[in-house]
């Protein structure tokens, strides 16, 4: 858009030397990307959002003659919002904001999905946040927002049991934006402080 080039490259270098590994040309021009690195194997998710086009995610990983390999998979529909802490699952969100999933790693296949009408509201007034995350291995905390007849907007925080699929209660934070909250997978969280700095903050 901008008319500097094409398609995205993701691209892998030596941390010391700067030297360049490896070089993936990506069907994707992305406005945005995030890693995610996994916590045991190494592998890197790399979540490349095109706007109203959709999201693609990639995982690259260390093959045994230690050359990267890359893996494409195969939806555009769906964010990828973070890692399980013992890397066995993953967890996102639909670009359209209707369900939240969980998927094995590192094949992708969907373990659970939720809707909006699971955690009983009405998907004409109420989404799913790009947002959350896994509070603990088996706890993974899902956003849901919307807004009010008189147009403020709300947001809540649900845990949800990634083993069984039950929904659990709501957590109270301290944040003001749904996307301040940053579980960390221990049981507790990050939000800003009253000076800016993340605050750790353990759940009841």
């Amino acid at each position: 858009m901008a008319g500097r080039g094409g398609c995205d490259q993701w691209v892998v270098y030596d941390a010391d030397s700067g030297e360049v590994l490896a070089r993936r040309q990506l069907e994707t021009v992305g406005h945005g990307a995030f890693h995610h690195v996994h916590p045991l194997d190494g592998s890197v998710y790399l979540d490349i959002g095109e706007g109203q086009d959709g999201v693609v995610t990639v995982r690259g990983t260390l093959g045994a003659d230690g050359v990267p390999e890359f893996t494409t998979y195969p939806w555009s529909d769906r964010c990828l919002i973070g890692l399980a802490p013992g890397g066995e699952r993953f967890m996102s969100v639909e670009h359209g904001q209707t369900d939240v999933a969980f998927h094995a790693h590192p094949g992708g296949d969907v373990l659970l999905a939720l809707s909006v009408e699971d955690f009983g509201y009405d998907p004409e007034e109420t989404f799913v946040e790009w947002s959350g995350g896994y509070l603990t291995p088996d706890t993974a905390v899902v956003t849901l927002g919307g807004e009010t007849e008189d147009g403020d907007e709300w947001f809540r925080h649900h845990l949800v049991d990634v083993r069984t699929g039950t929904i659990g209660g709501e957590i109270t934070t301290e944040v003001s934006d749904p996307y301040d909250l940053t579980p960390l997978g221990d049981g507790s969280w990050l939000v800003p402080g009253p000076d800016g700095h993340p605050v750790r903050r353990p759940h009841a």
